[in-house]
């Protein structure tokens, strides 16, 4: 029920049923305790975060990886990563999920470069990172001006993100309004290039003014879509 409350966007009353099960004396195991961590991050509640937190000591789940994940995330998104950063480092080890969790928190802050720098620790200690880790790195590379140090990022894992890591170079230098350099990619392609990588680059013609280009990428996506047998418009 308080998964269910939180898909309907109902933090609150997830919480309140939260409060409910400690009422009747349920015990919450670790599936309870992400989905009140959830509740309280999707509605800022940092004190009731914190009081949760100390549950889950007191439980023995600290030492678990989603529970450990899922308060780094709550204490980042009430915006407290003092605290995310103390919950991280006490972590048994971190897992792709723990590692996206702080870089999504160093991106919500504006910490770009930091982010740059604990990406490079994930790379040291192992861990594989996935389409999560690179939109936060994206994000904060773009937010930052960091195209040099993006597209480094972007090809640490090209092989096995290949697809991903196509769209995700245009996103980057399209932000960047390194344009040109974005168009040669789209051409470069061995086969049609996916809409949602011509969309990115759409949008960033867009922001950037540079019309003669978005005439050409809009020629491009209107030829798929003439080509797609559903109909669907595909702007």
């Amino acid at each position: 029920m308080m998964l269910e409350h939180l898909n309907c966007g109902q933090g609150h009353k997830a919480l309140e049923l939260f409060l409910q099960m400690e009422q009747e004396g349920v015990e919450p195991g670790s599936v309870t305790f992400v989905g009140v961590l959830n509740a309280c991050a999707s509605v800022v509640a940092l004190e009731d975060g914190r009081c949760v937190h100390v549950q889950i000591i007191e439980s023995g789940w600290d030492s678990n990886l989603f529970v450990g994940s899922s308060l780094l995330d709550m204490y980042a998104k009430c915006e407290s990563m003092e605290d995310a950063w103390k919950v991280f480092n006490k972590m048994p080890s971190q897992n792709v999920v723990s590692w996206s969790a702080i870089f999504g928190g160093c991106v919500m802050h504006g910490h770009g470069k930091e982010a740059l720098k604990h990406f490079d620790r994930m790379h040291e200690e192992g861990v594989q990172p996935d389409d999560i880790t690179f939109v936060y790195l994206l994000s904060a590379c773009s937010h930052a001006g960091l195209v040099d140090e993006g597209m480094c990022c972007l090809c640490f894992n090209e092989h096995s993100l290949q697809y991903f890591c196509k769209i995700g170079t245009l996103h980057l230098l399209g932000c960047a309004g390194h344009l040109l350099e974005a168009e040669d990619i789209v051409k470069a392609m061995p086969c049609k290039p996916h809409v949602v990588a011509l969309r990115a680059l759409l949008g960033t013609c867009t922001i950037h003014g540079n019309v003669e280009m978005g005439e050409w990428i809009a020629k491009q996506v209107l030829e798929l879509a003439s080509g797609n047998s559903a109909g669907y418009v595909l702007l």
